[in-house]
């Protein structure tokens, strides 16, 4: 594989953050600003969702099973006792209230992200406000959110710490990717949202679907049923229904879903339902570009696409056709190689970092330090320049990974690529060992949230050295 650049009130002491202070909070990724006292406060067990002051109706639901959610994963799995009373009314919070200023829902690209996250130093009632342009960005405020609350096991309660706190927050890059390779293995639709909650866990956002490869072509086509013929099985296979479920399920949860087919490289599997698509038997790949049946198949794939998948872009692949006239070719080696994102940007075309040494999952000695300390802006020193780069995304080749081992090779160095992506750049750590307790404690986040992230200690994909903590693995 390439490198690959797609071009397209209480007596408290306030500390504003920005890497150092954050390891108390083990807030992942670091917010933009935080400002925090040394108050406790615990949720009352009907802590409810309002929504006084706020424009958006909701009537979808979104944001109402985006608080489910919270709720749920703050609870981990605890019985949650109502001993409140014997503790003092102004100790309890009574719930969230949430002001959106936009009443549209629709989810696309360079989509407000931004909230402002807050709970006062007094009031009765007491409440956690979350102030945000779009329901996407309430969506990150609750991630957050749900960072800050903990069972505690002797009042068997959810307390929130560092009261009272300000955050205020919005992501660096607009794209936040994770590209997931379901070719090479099929991953079952329950992985697949699996790795959706994690992301949005980590406020990834655009989940990359690398759905078809040489190897198997599992996705239904209506336009051209014969071609998942070149799925694995009969099983291993998604329909359009299943497809359009991944896509729902990421869209609730502030993901875009971008669809890759590869073209005109990548396509043994094509053959199989139509054998037309080869250049000949024995050559059967890159597809026959001679052939207008070829471009007839593509317009059908994309006519079924726009039907499911919603996100402005469709990815057609590109890479690893045969480049041998290429490489032998002095004018064209210009191009190939390192540097690709400055030459790119300094045409005047916008870029997605995912450079190969440093952000593919599939290359296990490639360390969470290495993945975190990647910078999509390296040598690009130009304002107007560095704007053009959109994002970056971490990419999860499928030869070695299947459902037994995907999220354990995804999670955490994904994590330290997340927030390399989202946070402001003055606030990342310029030492990676700045960080190592924090991801760490949102490694163990994952596994009580039940996504098998791997421990931090080894390159990825390791298995626990000896028993213990998971704080300290």
């Amino acid at each position: 594989m390439t490198t690959r650049f797609f071009c397209l009130g209480f007596s408290f002491v306030c500390l504003v953050v920005a890497c150092a202070g954050i390891e108390g909070l083990n807030l992942w990724p670091v917010p933009k600003s935080v400002s925090h006292g040394s108050q406790t406060l615990y949720m009352n067990k009907d802590f409810g969702l309002i929504f006084e002051g706020s424009k958006y109706t909701d009537a979808s639901g979104i944001l109402k099973d985006g608080f489910s959610r919270f709720l749920e994963v703050v609870e981990a799995g605890h019985v949650i006792d109502d001993n409140s009373t014997h503790l003092d009314h102004s100790s309890l919070l009574q719930g969230l209230n949430v002001v959106i200023s936009s009443s549209d829902d629709e989810l696309q690209f360079g989509v407000d992200e931004s909230y402002k996250l807050s709970i006062a130093a007094t009031g009765s009632p007491r409440y956690v406000h979350l102030e945000a342009q779009t329901v996407y960005g309430a969506l990150y405020g609750l991630q957050t959110l749900s960072q800050l609350g903990h069972f505690n096991f002797t009042t068997r309660m959810i307390e929130v710490h560092h009261i009272p706190i300000t955050i205020i927050d919005e992501p660096r890059f607009f794209y936040r990717g994770l590209l997931i390779d379901t070719s090479r293995h099929y991953q079952s639709l329950p992985m697949m949202k699996n790795a959706i909650d994690a992301m949005a866990y980590s406020k990834l956002n655009v989940l990359h679907w690398h759905i078809v490869d040489s190897q198997s072509f599992p996705l239904e086509i209506p336009s051209y049923p014969n071609l998942w013929n070149g799925a694995f099985s009969l099983s291993e296979r998604y329909t359009m229904a299943d497809a359009a479920e991944i896509v729902n399920y990421a869209e609730r949860r502030g993901i875009n879903v971008l669809a890759e087919i590869d073209v005109p490289g990548h396509a043994l599997s094509w053959g199989t339902g139509y054998p037309s698509l080869w250049p000949s038997r024995d050559c059967p790949e890159p597809l026959d570009v001679s052939n207008e049946f070829t471009f007839k198949v593509i317009d059908g794939i994309l006519s079924d696409f726009r039907k499911v998948f919603k996100f402005r872009f469709v990815h057609l692949g590109g890479d690893e056709v045969n480049t041998s006239c290429w490489t032998t070719t002095p004018h064209v080696m210009k191009w190939l190689g390192g540097g690709v994102a400055q030459k790119v940007v300094a045409a005047g075309l916008r870029c997605i970092v995912s450079n190969q040494d440093k952000w593919y999952l599939d290359h296990l000695d490639t360390t969470w330090q290495e993945f975190y300390m990647n910078e999509p802006l390296t040598n690009i020193t130009n304002p107007m320049q560095q704007k053009l780069v959109i994002g970056g995304e971490v990419c999860m080749w499928g030869e070695h990974v299947d459902g037994s081992d995907l999220e354990q090779t995804i999670w955490p160095r994904a994590a330290a690529a997340a927030e390399r992506l989202w946070s402001p750049y003055d606030n990342l750590a310029k030492d990676p060992k700045q960080v190592t307790g924090r991801l760490a404690h949102f490694r163990c986040l994952l596994n009580q949230r039940g996504i098998a992230a791997a421990p931090l200690a080894g390159p990825g994909r390791v298995a626990p050295e000896e028993p213990g903590s998971c704080y300290k693995q």
